[in-house]
């Protein structure tokens, strides 16, 4: 299974990769019975390349990498931090320029990091709304840490309850893809089957 995580921090090292990073390893420890393929798409490093495309409509090499990869991705990790008392520009902008149906029935898990407690909504006022409008299936706990969350007592449990929504919806979408068909001797394929009937 592929599992992609998309950061939209601006500092190296920024507290919305810090989240990522946990909000990843809670998915990965809680999907049983499969690999989990990790890719990591950190915003700062391609913004360049989605204001060219913003611009010129045509993405970069590194920024089509990165939309291959969501696009062909099982489920997805989006956290951004908050300015504004919304999402950053930068995240907007990546999906901007990715493919209105890329994210079509995909899982995604959404998370932002802040520096105070109030803007906590911000997951469900203008995350939850731009991945429903893209019709991605969002978890039910969405990941808000603010500066005095990191080390106290919660932000652990809403971390590893979202990974576990997660890593739940990936399984069963792996689970219910059909396999795909080989016809053994003691399978009628369907067409003969409905041939036999038209002859009866």
């Amino acid at each position: 299974m592929k599992l992609v995580v998309v950061s939209a921090g601006l500092s190296a090292p920024s507290s919305s990769r810090i989240l990522a990073d946990r909000l990843t390893q809670a998915v990965t420890s809680q999907v049983a019975g499969a690999g989990v393929d990790v890719t990591v798409v950190e915003l700062r490093d391609l913004a360049v390349e989605i204001a060219h495309n913003l611009v010129t409509g045509f993405p970069g090499p590194a920024l089509r990498e990165a939309l291959d990869a969501v696009t062909g991705a099982d489920g997805l990790i989006a956290v951004s931090p908050v300015f504004s008392a919304s999402y950053s520009g930068l995240f907007k902008s990546f999906f901007d320029v990715l493919d209105k149906d890329a994210l079509t029935g995909k899982p995604v898990l959404v998370g932002a990091t802040g520096g105070t407690p109030r803007h906590s909504l911000v997951l469900e006022h203008a995350m939850r709304p731009l991945f429903a409008h893209l019709r991605a299936v969002v978890v039910p706990t969405a990941v808000y840490a603010a500066s005095q969350d990191w080390g106290a007592e919660g932000l652990e449990q809403r971390v590893e309850r979202a990974g576990g929504e997660l890593a739940r919806l990936m399984t069963g979408l792996a689970a219910a893809r059909p396999a795909p068909v080989e016809w053994g001797d003691d399978v009628i394929p369907f067409e003969r089957q409905l041939a036999a009937l038209r002859t009866e």
